[in-house]
């Protein structure tokens, strides 16, 4: 727990923010202390409520002469728990909700941190832009939260992670001092990138307040297909398969076992089976192209040389926009789907895109042996090598004899996928739930060379001091 803040510096920051900027009242508090699955609680003192880049400023400038730790919120979405803080004060972006600048020309959006990822869609929709960054919690998630997480979605196999989108940064540095850094290049070799740093950072290193977002054409044709396959195997051939075939058009390559899909089913209103038959694992591919009706051109040879072949047991391409958003919605709900299931083992790992289908067989078979009758839902970003891998208790097991064997089965887990060159954490980050764990897998010359960084920038260690090294 960090250590309690003198009521001289909330005074001060009292002071500094003016009488709307700030809250203390525990039910305007509650929500922001709480992880929406419930597994992350904590307290402040505080809730600062800026509105501008120079309110920021001000109160990291008290923060920092006083030395008082501040955790950074965006929209609360984040999962291993780096935005829920344990004493410090609460800076929120919630209320920086400016979109500055659109751009279709030189193709880029200059948003504040508090911005949505749907509004951040929006606006570029209406330049006939795209920002290709797909999150099932786009109506929360935010860009400061984005930014700091280096969040990944469904999109990564196509136009990477968002430090691949991002051109640009406006921060406040741990002393209190902005860097305006809301550069549109996509060319500045001029030294050390500071925005890779911030990037990824979970605000460890100042507090992202804007970011110049890269922009893309609206695709004119897009089709979206579900497809049962017999094996994680069979799933990776079909991958390498779409990609040589339509030259780089495939944009998401989803995988999901059966069970994930059974507890949509099970658990989320309306949901369908997407097949006629059931299939021990599900890939949902989409496909975009910019020339009308080459996507769809392109899932149809896809599919049928998929069947010939054998890799197919049976496929349905979505016909309008509400079909694909059905079928998408199947995968954007695997998480929320096991919620009612009751405790859960949840990793984000990754893996190279050929050991997937390794990762799985000898996760599945190190989980059964560990916690016999557990249940496994597996699922992401097959393309990317992304897999959520989730151990669930047994049917009428006790969540609590479950969750208090997490550690040891996570231990497991990422062992194994350490041994296959792998990632602990794919897109979520660190926080506070990985950032020990961390250290079983980096090398000690890694670790003294990110601690170096972040005590050149931080000093007295006030951003987010739990999270990362």
């Amino acid at each position: 727990m960090t250590a309690p803040v003198p009521a001289d510096v909330l005074s001060r920051l009292k002071a500094v923010l003016g009488e709307d900027g700030w809250s203390q009242d525990p039910e305007r508090l509650a929500p922001k202390l709480l992880e929406w699955r419930d597994r992350w609680t904590g307290q402040t003192p505080f809730l600062a409520l800026p509105r501008t880049t120079a309110d920021v400023a001000a109160v990291v400038g008290v923060c920092f002469e006083s030395g008082t730790a501040i955790t950074p919120q965006g929209g609360n979405t984040g999962l291993v728990g780096g935005q829920i803080p344990q004493g410090e004060v609460l800076l929120s972006t919630e209320r920086m909700r400016a979109i500055r600048e659109t751009d279709g020309f030189d193709d880029v959006l200059v948003a504040e941190a508090g911005v949505t990822l749907a509004a951040v869609h929006a606006a570029a929709a209406g330049v006939g832009r795209r920002f290709p960054v797909g999150l099932a919690s786009e109506g929360s998630a935010t860009v400061g939260g984005i930014v700091s997480t280096n969040a990944g979605g469904t999109q990564v196999l196509r136009y990477g992670m968002t430090r691949n989108l991002v051109l640009g940064l406006e921060a406040v540095l741990p002393n209190g001092e902005v860097w305006n850094g809301l550069k549109r290049l996509r060319k500045d070799n001029t030294g050390y990138d500071l925005k890779q740093l911030l990037i990824g950072a979970e605000g460890t290193l100042g507090v992202v307040t804007a970011a110049a977002l890269k922009l893309y054409p609206v695709m004119a044709s897009r089709a979206v297909a579900m497809i049962g396959v017999e094996s994680p195997d069979a799933a990776l051939s079909l991958l390498v398969r779409a990609k040589d075939e339509t030259g780089g058009a495939v944009e998401a390559f989803e995988l999901m076992g059966r069970l994930g899909v059974a507890f949509a089913l099970r658990n989320i209103a309306g949901t369908r089976d997407p097949l006629a038959q059931v299939h021990a694992w599900y890939v949902l591919a989409e496909f975009s192209s910019g020339e009308p009706g080459s996507a769809e051109a392109a899932m149809e040879r896809f599919l049928a040389s998929g069947l010939e072949d054998g890799l197919i047991g049976d496929a349905v391409v979505a016909q309008t926009q509400t079909q694909a958003k059905a079928l998408w919605a199947i995968r954007e709900n695997q998480s929320p789907a096991q919620k009612p299931e009751g405790a859960t083992w949840k990793h984000d790992v990754s893996v190279p895109v050929s050991q997937v289908a390794a990762f799985l067989s000898q996760a599945d078979a190190a989980m059964r042996a560990f916690a016999p009758g557990c249940r496994i839902a597996a699922f992401g970003h097959m393309g990317d090598g992304n897999i959520h891998y989730d151990v669930l208790r047994g049917e009428g097991g006790s969540d609590t004899e479950h969750a208090a064997r997490r550690d040891a089965g996570s231990r497991i887990v990422h062992d194994i996928v350490a041994s296959l060159g792998g990632s602990i954490s794919a897109e979520h980050g660190l926080g506070s739930m990985k950032t020990e764990e961390a250290r079983r897998y980096k090398s000690p010359v890694e670790i003294e060379a990110l601690a170096a960084i972040r005590k050149a920038l931080d000093p007295k260690r006030i951003m987010n001091p739990r999270v990362l090294f």
